[in-house]
């Protein structure tokens, strides 16, 4: 299968690469279908949407930031990244994880019910 992507380019992928999100993505619900793309010199994941492949999600590992961060289902937990040109304007996501099974090729997004975890996590730090 083929997508063209703003973040890539043209991808060719096996259709057992794809994961799907059953519920979708909180405010993308009706887009199921995501290719989870590593670059070996980029910080981060990108969610690649196979539907609208113009939609992609800047991801990172949330077990980096902490690793005593929740598990759910044998998922590995990622956290949404909102980019900025400003570094230390990078925030990302730790109250609605995504999780990706990469065994079962499934994915959610959940919501957690803890003040332990902000919506907006500065990933870097002044100085």
């Amino acid at each position: 299968m083929k997508i063209n992507t703003r973040q890539f380019g043209e991808l060719e992928f096996d259709q057992s690469l794809i994961i799907n999100f059953p519920s979708g993505i909180f405010g993308f619900e009706n887009l199921k279908d995501y290719l989870l793309i590593k670059v070996d010199d980029d910080f981060f994941y990108w969610l690649n949407s196979v539907e609208e492949p113009e939609i992609a999600f800047p991801m990172i590992g949330i077990r980096v930031i902490d690793d005593q961060y929740p598990s759910i289902n044998d998922g590995e937990a990622f956290g949404i990244v909102t980019m900025n040109s400003e570094i230390i304007k990078i925030t990302v996501n730790l109250k609605a994880p995504v999780y990706i099974n990469q065994n079962t090729k499934t994915g959610f997004q959940k919501i957690l019910d803890s003040e332990k975890y902000p919506v907006n996590y500065n990933l870097f730090k002044e100085g």
